[in-house]
């Protein structure tokens, strides 16, 4: 073996100097290509600055920090203007907050939602930035996609979660649009990791603090009222005897649905009929078989007693729509119905598959919004909200039209998500404002959470939607809720302002204990 190493050294030793030159080159030359190659095998996922697609998906999920719009065109107007607003600011004086929603989302609805939520919270910035007076810190928004179904949500928290300790400062999160079990996930673990989060839109009962004296999400806020406030806010408005009504709900249910079907039941406790249930399909955004059996259930609402007029149903939006269709179809056309729900309702007024003639015979549909831009416009109460908060984010839509605050494209106020996300970022900004010691630039992060207990009486917010004061475990206490009724053209008409305590909060608006 030696022999034949000293043998190999010796041929090595005698070559030309310009053959050995060739061999180096040779050898470079093939590692070069296996770099190509490797390269060629792993290719770049990623979509744009703290945005990349998974292995196994072609959605753009993260938190994004430029102008990147998640390749859907309607968000590129409102995310230009953020990324414009965020490029004025300098390093130091800022903080940042996210906005937690599906911006790949597929579904014409749920695209709404997150447009209009994005609208909301870019105003809600740029008056912070531009007319608080110069109070700072100043406010960098940034975009959290968890995808489309939610589905790469702990993606998109870890990388919150390391934000929070770079030079982002990246301080609350808001949105958390809908009530989902891949959002409720998504609240649990980022309260976990001490990072606050204001709920904008999440209705559900199970995704808030202070059910049954318990507080799994810490430092978790809300504007818009659970579920159970929404019902007893309605329950309040119609005056409906339980001897009248009966309940369809969803089977086996999300936690938006069930939280509902529990508050309606509380609420028809006595009624001599039964609950009837109908089981969607899991993507609740699909239309499945449902229709078949809510027009069993319809001919089931003709067999009860002439008596019976009011239908609760807890559901989504498209099952919604059909029950109401198959209602309108009913055998008996001489009985009236109305239906009363929560905020899913406020979907109809976009939906083309609405069969408007169903409201010309007979069926009536109401339903608790979150806010409506005609709340506080006339016969307003004197407490609990005002025409002026109203009329702020009038003023900021008007001045979005054109340069410096916008365009932000085409504004849409009659479902109420805009409102609400403008209002869970004024939230998002008191509480990083308030938590920012003298003399100091940002706020702790574990103190941001902790303001929650303190918006009631003078320190409340003055929201769009109401006043926003803040019970100890973070929930708003007696908000507004806009009752709307769907006319038969399929538009949204305000009603009437509703109560959860049946009147609107004292002047000092302070939870009781």
């Amino acid at each position: 073996m030696r022999r034949r190493l000293r043998e190999l050294f010796e041929e090595i030793r005698t070559i030309p100097v310009y053959r050995y030159t060739a061999l180096v080159v040779a050898a470079v030359l093939v590692a070069g290509l296996v770099v190509l190659v490797r390269t060629a095998l792993h290719e770049d996922r990623s979509c744009a600055a703290g945005v990349a697609r998974p292995e196994e998906s072609d959605e753009c999920v993260g938190v994004s920090t430029s102008a990147f719009d998640f390749g859907r065109r309607r968000l590129a107007d409102t995310i230009r203007a953020v990324a414009r607003e965020n490029g004025t600011l300098k390093a130091g004086t800022y903080v940042s907050v996210a906005l937690f929603e599906p911006f790949t989302a597929t579904d014409t609805d749920t695209m709404n939602d997150v447009l209009h939520e994005l609208q909301g919270a870019y105003l809600a910035q740029y008056a912070a930035n531009h007319d608080d007076n110069g109070e700072t810190p100043y406010i960098r928004l940034v975009l959290a996609n968890p995808g489309a179904t939610g589905a790469y949500w702990e993606r998109a928290v870890d990388r919150i979660a390391a934000m929070t300790k770079s030079s982002d400062r990246l301080r609350a999160v808001t949105g958390i649009g809908t009530s989902t079990d891949n959002n409720k996930k998504a609240v649990a673990k980022l309260t976990r990791l001490g990072v606050p989060v204001v709920g904008s839109s999440i209705t559900a009962d199970d995704l808030a603090n202070g059910q049954q004296g318990k507080d799994p999400y810490p430092g978790l806020a809300r504007v818009s009222p659970t579920n159970t406030d929404e019902a007893r806010a309605l329950a309040s408005f119609a005056k409906v005897t339980a001897d009248r009504a009966l309940l369809v709900y969803d089977k086996p249910g999300d936690p938006y649905t069930k939280t509902l079907q529990q508050a309606f039941t509380t609420l028809l406790k006595g009624s001599p009929y039964g609950s009837w249930p109908f089981t969607p399909p899991a993507d609740r955004s699909q239309e499945g078989s449902t229709p078949n059996t809510f027009r069993q259930i319809t001919d089931l609402v003709c067999d009860t007693d002439a008596k019976l007029d009011t239908v609760f149903f807890a559901g989504r939006h498209t099952q919604l729509r059909q029950f109401i269709n198959a209602l309108g179809r009913r055998g008996c056309q001489s009985r009236k119905f109305t239906v009363l729900t929560g905020d899913e309702g406020s979907y109809l007024t976009g939906d083309s598959q609405l069969d408007a003639s169903a409201l010309q015979h007979g069926v009536s549909v109401r339903y608790t919004a979150l806010a409506h831009p005609d709340a506080w416009l006339k016969n307003a109460p004197a407490t609990g909200g005002s025409a002026q908060d109203s009329a702020e984010l009038d003023r900021l839509l008007a001045a979005a039209k054109a340069a410096p605050v916008g365009p932000i494209g085409t504004v849409a106020l009659a479902d109420g998500q805009s409102v609400i996300a403008y209002d869970a970022m004024q939230l998002a900004v008191h509480g990083v404002r308030e938590a920012t010691p003298a003399q100091r630039k940002i706020p702790p992060l574990s103190d941001v959470g902790l303001q929650w207990p303190q918006v009631k009486g003078s320190l409340r917010v003055s929201g769009a939607s109401g006043w926003i004061c803040l019970d100890v475990h973070g929930n708003p206490y007696d908000k507004a809720v806009p009752i709307v009724e769907l006319t038969p053209k399929g538009a949204a008409r305000f009603v009437k302002l509703a109560w959860p305590e049946g009147r609107p909060p004292s002047k000092e608006c302070l939870p009781p204990a």
